[in-house]
């Protein structure tokens, strides 16, 4: 079972890189972040032309989250995080996908910090740990992926000393994503390649993408039961250098039957 996450940085304006991915990789499960498309703009027609069932929560010209598989349609369990029900951004989708719970997010980037921005990442950063903790209790096979704009360490980002009071980079970020691991998640990209270089993102300005100057911001985490599954994970790093593509790298990891 291949489940794979990426932040397609707006969906109609990408389709062609997303639906050629797709039909190069076809992996299982798809989450996908940054639609930027209202719920009635999504291309449904053209990821079911594909073989692949889909369920999502647009927001014009901002966020979006979907989740795609093959075969059955996802079940869908709830379209956005718990915890404040005034919260009308589109960061969150929870689905069950063959016997899996999947959570695909986008979490804010919370720029500029300190600031307003920052203070409502830090809040969805608590949010999300409450609700990850909920998910660990239940003892379920449980993943939440996406688009988490941190870099854990110092290792997850090119020239670190320039990225010391970004947001996604800020003491208080890296923190709250270590305080969400350590309630029991694995990060299975550093789970198998705990010494590499490995960057999920490259900015569109400097040549970011041909001097390899990226970023490690998506990410898997895997309950324990799903950890034990693990197998391979990767970076589709190549789809970033295509024509208008986004400016993240697809991510995936293979899990055993």
């Amino acid at each position: 079972m291949r489940i794979a996450t990426y932040n397609v940085n707006g969906v109609n304006g990408r389709l062609p890189v997303l639906l050629r991915w797709l039909e190069e990789t076809s992996p299982d499960v798809v989450c996908l972040q940054e639609l930027k498309a209202p719920q009635e703009k999504f291309p449904e027609e053209a990821i079911n032309n594909l073989g692949y069932n889909a369920i999502w929560h647009g927001q014009k010209s901002w966020n979006g989250v979907a989740i795609l598989s093959k075969g059955d349609k996802p079940e869908e369990v709830c379209r956005a995080l718990p915890g404040d029900p005034e919260d009308e951004h589109s960061r969150y989708i929870e689905a069950k996908v063959n016997g899996v719970t999947i959570g695909c997010l986008y979490l804010p980037n919370g720029n500029p910090a300190p600031g307003p921005k920052f203070d409502y990442k830090l809040r969805w950063f608590e949010r999300l740990q409450q609700h990850a903790k909920e998910l660990l209790a239940s003892k379920q096979p449980v993943i939440l992926t996406g688009d988490y704009n941190v870099m854990p360490t110092e290792k997850d980002v090119y020239k670190p000393e320039r990225w010391v009071n970004d947001a996604l980079f800020r003491p208080e970020t890296r923190q709250a994503f270590k305080e969400l691991i350590e309630q029991g998640w694995t990060d299975a990209i550093r789970k198998l390649y705990p010494e590499e270089t490995i960057y999920t993102f490259f900015d569109y300005f400097r040549n970011a993408y041909e001097r390899n100057a990226g970023l490690r911001i998506d990410h898997f985490l895997l309950s324990p039961s799903v950890d034990k599954r693990l197998k391979a994970a990767g970076v589709d790093r190549h789809v970033r250098g295509w024509e208008k593509t986004s400016d993240h790298c697809p991510v995936w990891i293979e899990l055993k039957d």
